[in-house]
């Protein structure tokens, strides 16, 4: 188990007061927090060794190369990819995501395919592929989500037939917490003939990820939702298949030799990072993954499977509260979205601030989920590394405060 009172000393933010009120962040299913070894690593890159990779032949590019390089390894490591050839540094899971629906999509989906999706997903695994199948032609269709919230099995069997070319799916919902069983997901696609994008921005950061045993052909993660800062991301892709697909973006760095005629590309993954890339970003990940994997990931999944469950527990505690999501802890991560009868979740969500605490409220952007759902708007609670049963309890206490307030 983790000691969150330990973990909070690395998080200068978390020191601070809200209206007069110590900080209690309930946000990182949007965006987590930094610790000191994240900042001061960026620090120290701009200080110290500010330089472009791959292209000075001398001492401050080559550390900045090496620094840049080593953060692919860790990477690699962390999700257990076969090659750091395998990772491509993006900004987020969702230029990730766009990578693949340009330079696989595009290339290999026609009028006579179908892209399977499910009906909790992100935007950001949503409209790219509404995008692909307008251009193609192909079959966009969803897998339905059933009654505890979870993704009917039944379902998916009936829409995988031979036209489908892809499965793009979430490993862990950032509306409705649920988990996914990808592996059974993959294996069944696999079966059928269809590759898997695995959308992890939300899984990677708070479950073991690991790409080989769950055979996933693509993975799409954001860095600022694992401890890193903004701006960066990766994709994980089967070599093989990286190999196959032209780049998303060209100019300098993707290239190994430009005529007046054409160019060639660059070897993996350099083929996929066009331009000066977010270096300071780059080696700020490579400290979070440095973070996360001192802390154990499953230690990280064991503390988040102890808050979620007291949060379930105290806020079904709470009166005219609606909980989306499944019940079991086992089946659901650290995010929590909810609804308080006659109060507007925007409502909430202001007067909470007022408490010094911060949560979600809106769509998120899932607005085809809430609208199947029957809401507009749900505020969400999300808990990490750094959250405490305390503020779980402070959450609560608002939440009547919020209540009473509205005459509820």
């Amino acid at each position: 188990m983790l000691d969150s009172c330990i973990i909070r000393q690395d998080f200068p933010i978390l020191h601070q007061s809200i209206n007069g009120k110590p900080l209690v962040y309930l946000d990182s299913a949007a965006s987590s927090q930094k610790p000191l070894a994240v900042i001061q690593a960026m620090d120290e890159y701009y200080r110290s060794y500010h330089a472009n990779v791959h292209r000075g032949i001398y001492q401050l590019s080559e550390r900045a190369t090496e620094a840049y390089e080593q953060a692919r390894c860790k990477v690699a490591q962390f999700i257990n990819a076969d090659s750091w050839r395998e990772i491509v540094f993006t900004r987020n899971a969702t230029e990730a995501i766009n990578l693949v629906a340009y330079a696989w999509g595009r290339r290999n989906i026609t009028a006579k395919d179908k892209i399977l999706v499910t009906e909790m997903e992100h935007h950001a695994n949503l409209v790219p592929w509404q995008q692909v199948a307008a251009e193609t032609g192909a079959q966009l269709a969803y897998i339905p989500i059933d009654e505890r919230f979870c993704c009917d099995m039944g379902a998916y069997d009936a829409l995988l037939d031979e036209r489908v070319k892809l499965v793009a799916i979430t490993q862990m919902s950032n509306v409705l917490g649920t988990i996914l069983p990808v592996r059974e997901f993959v294996t069944r696609a696999h079966a059928a003939g269809a590759l898997v994008l695995l959308d992890g921005a939300q899984g990677v950061p708070h479950l073991p990820t690991d790409v080989q045993s769950l055979d996933v052909d693509f993975l799409a993660a954001s860095g600022h939702k694992m401890l890193g800062p903004t701006g960066s991301g990766f994709l994980y892709g089967k070599r093989h298949l990286l190999e196959q697909m032209p780049p998303f973006l060209t100019g300098g760095e993707m290239i190994r030799r430009v005529t007046w005629e054409g160019a060639e590309w660059n070897e993996l993954p350099h083929k996929f990072e066009a331009g000066t890339p977010s270096i300071a970003e780059a080696i700020g990940l490579g400290a979070a993954v440095d973070y996360l994997s001192g802390l154990g990931m499953e230690n990280v999944r064991q503390h988040e499977v102890e808050l979620t469950r007291y949060a379930l527990e105290r806020l079904s505690q709470v009166e005219g509260i609606c909980i989306y999501g499944p019940q079991q802890v086992d089946m659901r991560g650290g995010a929590i979205a909810f609804n308080l009868n006659g109060l507007h979740a925007h409502d909430v969500a202001a007067i909470l601030d007022r408490e010094g605490i911060a949560i979600r409220a809106g769509h998120h952007c899932a607005m085809p989920l809430h609208q199947k759902m029957g809401v507009m708007a749900t505020a969400r609670a999300s808990f990490y590394v750094y959250n405490e049963l305390t503020e779980i309890d402070r959450l609560v206490e608002a939440l009547d405060t919020a209540r009473r307030l509205f005459g509820g």
